[in-house]
């Protein structure tokens, strides 16, 4: 408990601090009108909710990805699977132009604002694809549930409705984007994780340098751990970190030496 308050204490200066119009999130507890966030670096992003500023928040702010696994650097290839609102690949994009980043994200509403979000800051980088990754290169079911940045494609428990959404293995994603090597694979998935990881091939695996994702326990009958042993036996250096608040959730980093990668 104690941490948890000190968590949400500590992000009051750095959203009074690098949010321009930091004042519109008022409104927004008031409303569920969209508006338009400033960052200070000149990012702008759309928003329907008090969540998605706090994703915002943790994505390009506390650079969550980045810290928890390693700075990205200028002309990288970046595979976003679970793009949400564009969060992350809109401020890759714009900070690193000569990246390309490929972004995945399923929901349709959702889908509907990285696409605003990326005309908004004018990140002709970024390619959007309104697609789930999954095990194999077929339809899945999405689960939804009160918020976007919760729906999932691995269990029904808490979710009562669902719509069909296309979907892609790993391997499909490098294979139809001719990407010969992925610098950094991200992923917020709400546990798809384990079926993306567990069914790419061997082959994709060693074209992939760095991936940093949010593991999510409970959700599937694997845990993190898993998750470690198995980066670990096919040739990457991984270490965790625990979520500050939620002990079911956490960040990943797993990456190759130099020379490991195809």
């Amino acid at each position: 408990m104690i941490a948890r308050f000190r968590y949400y204490l500590s992000s009051i200066p750095t959203i009074l601090g690098q949010i321009r119009n930091w004042y519109v999130c008022f409104g927004l507890l008031l409303t569920k009108k969209p508006t338009i966030i400033m960052l200070k670096n000149g990012c702008r992003f759309k928003v329907r909710n008090v969540m998605d500023v706090w994703i915002i928040k943790e994505t390009c702010l506390d650079r969550d990805y980045e810290t928890h696994a390693t700075p990205i650097q200028n002309g990288w290839v970046v595979i976003d699977i679970g793009a949400g609102l564009g969060d992350f690949a809109v401020s890759v994009a714009y900070e690193h132009p000569a990246c390309h980043v490929y972004a995945y994200e399923p929901f349709p509403e959702s889908f509907r604002l990285l696409e605003e979000n990326i005309i908004l800051n004018g990140t002709k980088n970024v390619i959007p694809f309104p697609a789930a990754v999954g095990a194999t290169s077929e339809p899945m079911t999405l689960f939804t549930i009160g918020t976007a940045v919760q729906h999932s494609t691995t269990s029904a428990s808490r979710h009562v409705h669902s719509i069909t959404v296309k979907g892609l293995s790993l391997d499909d994603v490098l294979e139809t984007n001719a990407i010969p090597v992925c610098d950094f694979l991200k992923m917020d998935c709400e546990g798809g994780e384990f079926d993306i990881l567990f069914s790419a091939s061997e082959a994709t695996l060693r074209k992939i340098r760095h991936i940093c994702l949010e593991y999510h326990d409970g959700v599937t009958k694997f845990s993190h751990a898993d998750l470690v042993d198995y980066l670990q036996k096919r040739g990457f250096h991984v270490r965790t970190a625990p979520n500050p608040v939620h002990n079911h959730l956490g960040f990943l980093y797993a990456f190759r030496s130099p020379g490991d990668v195809i």
